[in-house]
């Protein structure tokens, strides 16, 4: 099948790589994005000659997270319910995937970029242009997925100094909290990825399923009541405030002196 945002080469060393395609907008979320990683996890999962999957970016980010263009249109509670329950479903469709899903992160993960690294199993990262943030905070949001899966993951203080400062992080310092488990350099990235990948995909996928079946038993708890939150904030005057500011800056910007 032929996707508009994503690429996906296989291998024959049962291993795919999949790239998020959309680099004019730093590989930026909109609603087809998600519809499609949706998409894309099924036909991988599908196809058994796919062992493992390495997940990445074209261009300078793996994902600037949430386009925000879009936002205006979430501020009615019912369609941000509805978004953030697609948003929620589609990095659920990494996690539960039968096969390993590598983050090969490399450049800018913000936002949605951060929340599905949270949603691979493994995460590499280059040393030289990786960078983490969930910036949801600053526009009167927050990263629900994110702190859902940040909590168990890294833990509630860890999560909550991340999400509630909206702070941006390198790769070294991503690595030290626990948000990327390898940091190499950037010419390395795919390489490494696909070394790993290739080791799940050496063994049975019986086993490999089985075991990421196990750790990710308790990963519905939690979801819908960050669903709920979620869509709520969508609606609130701050967010809306700091959404079109953030538009009219980005649109002043743009404009020729």
């Amino acid at each position: 099948m032929t996707y508009e945002v994503f690429l996906i080469e296989r291998g024959d060393d049962g291993v795919a790589i999949v790239t998020m395609n959309r680099p004019h907008k730093l590989n930026a979320m909109h609603r087809l994005f998600f519809e499609e990683l949706l998409a894309v996890m099924a036909e991988l999962t599908a196809d058994d000659s796919v062992r493992a999957c390495v997940l990445t970016g074209a261009g300078r980010a793996f994902s600037a997270g949430g386009d925000i263009e879009t936002f205006p249109a979430l501020a009615d509670v019912a369609a941000a319910r509805k978004h953030v329950r697609l948003v929620f479903d589609a990095f659920h469709a990494v996690e539960r995937a039968s096969i390993p899903v590598i983050a090969a992160v490399n450049g800018i993960a913000h936002g949605g970029g951060t929340e599905i690294s949270l949603a691979c199993d493994y995460v590499i990262a280059s040393a030289e242009h990786a960078s983490f943030a969930l910036r949801e905070a600053g526009h009167g949001l927050m990263p629900g997925f994110g702190l859902t899966r940040g909590a168990q993951k890294l833990g509630n203080p860890t999560i909550f100094r991340l999400a509630g400062t909206a702070e941006v992080i390198d790769a070294r310092r991503a690595y030290d909290i626990g948000l990327a488990q390898e940091v190499v350099p950037h010419a390395q990235l795919i390489d490494r990825a696909l070394e790993l990948a290739r080791a799940f995909a050496v063994n049975p996928p019986t086993a490999v399923d089985a075991i990421k079946r196990f750790l990710n038993r308790y990963t519905d708890q939690g979801l819908n009541e960050a669903v709920e939150t979620t869509a709520l904030l969508f609606g609130t005057t701050d967010s809306q405030e700091r959404v079109q500011t953030f538009l009219s800056q980005r649109s002043s910007a743009s404009r020729p002196a």
